[in-house]
């Protein structure tokens, strides 16, 4: 019997895979497409860990699956090459990010080719190539055209160690999410994206996408739509007016204060001589102070008295206006009328600064002001002829009164800002705009594309764009009157060029389109992505927005509503020692030298085995053993068993009811439980069965284990990849109905499958359940407790 060399078998198949061209992407009429993509990793130097591995195989597993149900496959890879974390690391061991880049990619490729996926890599792309961000920038263009990017001087989240402006997204707890490093406010001109435009579809179509809830959650939240009132406040003493905008317009009775943000333009307008310098002192602090740090919940409020008063629409009465940090100029109109016995931020506020607090509703329309601050709708009191009405009453009367006297309109709002693309530094695609003293801002003519990023320059951050150094890159022509100009030396976020990637893939050689409409169409909507839940705020609403528009500009024609991804999957974190695997804390675990001791089919098994894919899950570092042990049962059992004509009544029941579990589980991405289930049918399969027969369980295998499989279904006398073959029916009247299978879980973990009848006893189930998987996880500790589900588990509880 011909030994298992899985490191032999996995290079004859990669190269046989490689030289028959079996994974390019083919367009077939007669067949349905299938468009599996993850998202593209950004290529640091440290290269992959078992952690990365995880997604890209659950994709490989699903694209295989697709393949053999006869569908055409674009299962693509790339590299999300600029942005910071290529220029940082390129600093850090003094080289170019160029050279850093490609060396990286390299070793990148490299890696990945190990994991043995179906990657088409004639269409391998590169973001920081320029034939790659020609296109970001013509993107950049057209939504430059159709007045969805401009530039103004705002207040942006700076980073001081990363020298950069972020985008909101970018900053996690008041810190930059990549170095951690405390957020503060800086203005500066900036060039942005007008996503905002796009906020109501965006939050609309979420209901349409099969997407994980908690993902569309996230950005539910995040785009913050709130409806409401717009109410007109005037300034005791002055001709000004504060519009506010409020969603409880039925709490306006207790509105006994006023807080503006720092920054609101009427602060300086209205303060009062006496409190003049302790407002501005105020003013100079919060300019330090990212807008995440301000809108985090516990903080201590600050503020200070402007010495002014505001008319409250309402009761004519006159109530103070103070400045506190916790109140934006981004969100609404940067003033609010606060409430403080119905809003928990505007109570605290009250209570630090001895200001009146007034109930206005009440759960059972009496007075308690023991359950202040009282958050939710009730029944109006101390509010004069609206009192007794509830909540929502309340609130269109209220608006229709005070609209009458031109003093409220409906209003919708949204928490969602408009994307800050401009970057301070050098390692990014360069924004398409010249700047002439005759004709002002001036975009570049899509003829010119792509403005070069220069490679000889020193790009280490000061603050300032590194690209203002270079005189050839800054000098040039204007396009409209060929005078001299000057070009933009910010570069765009890395999240621009990942907007857009998976458009790329569809027709990545293309020199003179973005992607022809022919390829688009045939190949677009993506129809499952797959990646971490860390975008759900950032990439994956900025791409949504980006194809959106492109799509309302007749670029794109795939969708009618412009929804680039059909199906998303959350990948689960990989923890080792109860932490997420990351090289700072080093945790990590390199793949290659498992691939090396085990074999690239065994990492693949285990990355899928270790848990359930949706969900986070500890690396145990012995727990591949088990997976190799399995490849070599499956190949010895291969190699030396004596195929009949025919196969026995028992072993078509395992085959048949293996097929039907392993085709749910990978429907289902429960790619986990698909391989205890096979593990299981070779449990219990004997020598009674056909080559025919067996080579059913060797497809429903091989998206898994795709090494093996396809040299033991050439070992079965196939010609063919198994991956031309087609994936088998289950045929329900072959499986033996008293037939179940059981998991066998120690603590709550799941450690085999075991096939027994489905009418088994406790007592049978306890001893059917005790294989040397399961004796090996108790390792000789004292049983607690067995708990046994008939049909479903038996649970090994230790002590």
């Amino acid at each position: 019997m011909k030994k298992y060399e899985p490191a032999k078998i996995r290079d004859k198949w990669q190269k046989i895979w490689e030289e028959t061209g079996a994974h390019k992407a083919k367009e077939a009429k007669n067949r349905p497409k299938f468009y599996c993509l993850d998202m593209f990793p950004y290529p640091s130097g440290a290269g992959l860990h078992v952690g990365h591995w995880r997604g890209y195989v659950l994709s490989d597993v699903i694209a295989r699956y697709q393949k053999l149900h006869g569908k055409s496959i674009l299962h693509p890879m790339g590299y999300d090459a600029f942005g910071l974390p290529a220029e940082n690391a390129a600093i850090k061991s003094n080289r170019h990010p160029k050279e850093f880049t490609l060396k990286a990619i390299e070793r990148f490729r490299e890696q990945l080719k190990q994991i043995g996926a179906m990657y088409d890599w004639s269409r391998e792309i590169n973001s920081s190539e320029p034939q790659y961000y020609k296109w970001t920038q013509w993107i950049f263009l057209q939504l430059y055209n159709a007045g969805l990017a401009y530039r103004k001087k705002a207040p942006v989240n700076w980073c001081g160690s990363c020298q950069t402006g972020l985008a909101n997204e970018q900053v996690v707890g008041g810190e930059c999410e990549r170095c951690q490093t405390k957020v503060t406010k800086k203005e500066l001109t900036q060039w942005f994206f007008k996503i905002t435009k796009y906020a109501e579809k965006l939050l609309n179509n979420l209901t349409k996408l099969d997407w994980p809830e908690r993902t569309k959650i996230l950005q539910t939240n995040w785009i913050g739509k709130s409806e409401g009132a717009l109410l007109k406040f005037k300034v005791d003493q002055t001709d000004l007016e504060i519009e506010v905008f409020t969603t409880r317009i039925d709490t306006l009775f207790g509105s006994t204060f006023m807080v503006l943000a720092p920054e609101n333009k009427v602060v300086q307008a209205i303060t009062h001589p006496k409190y003049i310098d302790e407002v501005q002192n105020y003013i100079e602090k919060t300019k330090n102070e990212s807008d995440v740090y301000r809108e985090k919940e516990h903080r201590k409020k600050t503020g200070v008295f402007t010495g002014a008063y505001a008319i409250n629409p309402i009761n004519s009465k006159k109530i103070p206006i103070w400045i506190s940090d916790y109140v934006l100029m981004g969100y609404g109109t940067g003033a609010v009328m606060c409430v403080p016995g119905h809003d928990k931020r505007d109570f605290d506020f009250a209570k630090k600064f001895n200001l009146e607090i007034t109930q206005v509703i009440s759960p059972n329309g009496k007075k308690d002001e023991n359950i202040l601050p009282y958050l939710d709708n009730g029944v109006l009191i101390n509010s004069g002829k609206y009192n007794g009405l509830k909540s929502a009453v309340a609130k269109n009367t209220m608006i229709k009164d005070l609209n009458s006297v031109n003093s409220a309109e409906f209003q919708t709002n949204f928490r969602l800002r408009d994307w800050l693309i401009s970057r301070q530094r050098y390692w990014g695609a360069p924004i398409p705009i010249v700047y002439c003293d005759m004709c002002g801002e001036v975009p570049v003519d899509e003829k010119d594309l792509p403005v070069l990023l220069p490679e000889n320059i020193e790009f280490k951050p000061k603050g300032d764009s590194p690209l203002k150094q270079s005189k050839e890159f800054v000098n040039t022509k204007c396009p409209k009157c060929g005078t001299k100009a000057m070009r933009e030396t910010d570069t765009m976020d890395t999240f621009v060029d990942s907007s857009w990637y998976f458009l790329r893939f569809t027709d990545p050689q293309n020199l003179h389109e973005l992607s022809s409409s022919k390829n688009i169409n045939t190949w677009m909507p993506v129809d499952l992505y797959i990646g971490g839940i860390e975008h759900a705020t950032m990439h994956l609403l900025y791409a949504r927005f980006i194809s959106m528009a492109l799509h309302d500009l007749k670029i794109l024609g795939f969708d009618k509503d412009g929804e680039p991804f059909k199906k998303l999957f959350n990948i689960g974190l990989i923890y080792l020692h109860g932490a997420k695997m990351s090289k700072s804390k080093g945790n990590v675990i390199n793949p290659d030298e498992l691939v090396e001791k085990y074999s690239s089919d065994a990492l693949r098994g285990y990355e899928m085995f270790v848990g359930p894919n949706d969900q986070d899950s500890e690396w145990q570092v012995s727990g591949i053993v088990g997976i190799y042990r399995f490849l070599e049962k499956v190949w010895q059992y291969s190699l030396s068993t004596e195929f009949k004509n025919s196969t026995s009544r028992e072993n078509l029941s395992i085959i048949n009811f293996t097929i039907k579990k392993v085709t749910q589980d990978i429907e289902n991405f429960r790619i986990n439980t698909a391989i205890a289930s096979l593990m299981s049918a070779f449990n219990h399969l004997d020598n009674k069965i056909s080559k025919k027969d067996y080579g059913l369980i060797i497809q429903i295998l091989s998206p898994i284990f795709p090494h093996i499989a396809e040299e033991i279904w050439q070992e079965l006398g196939n010609h063919k990849s198994v991956f031309e073959s087609y994936w088998p029916v289950s045929d329900k009247s072959k499986v033996i109905l008293d037939n179940i299978n059981l998991a066998v879980q120690v603590n709550g973990k799941l450690k085999d499958i075991i096939l027994v009848t489905n009418n088994i006893d406790e007592e049978s189930a306890k001893n059917a359940a005790l294989t040397e998987k399961v004796k090996s996880a108790i390792n000789n500790k004292n049983i607690y407790n067995i708990i046994y589900i008939p049909g479903k588990i038996i649970n090994f509880v230790l002590k």
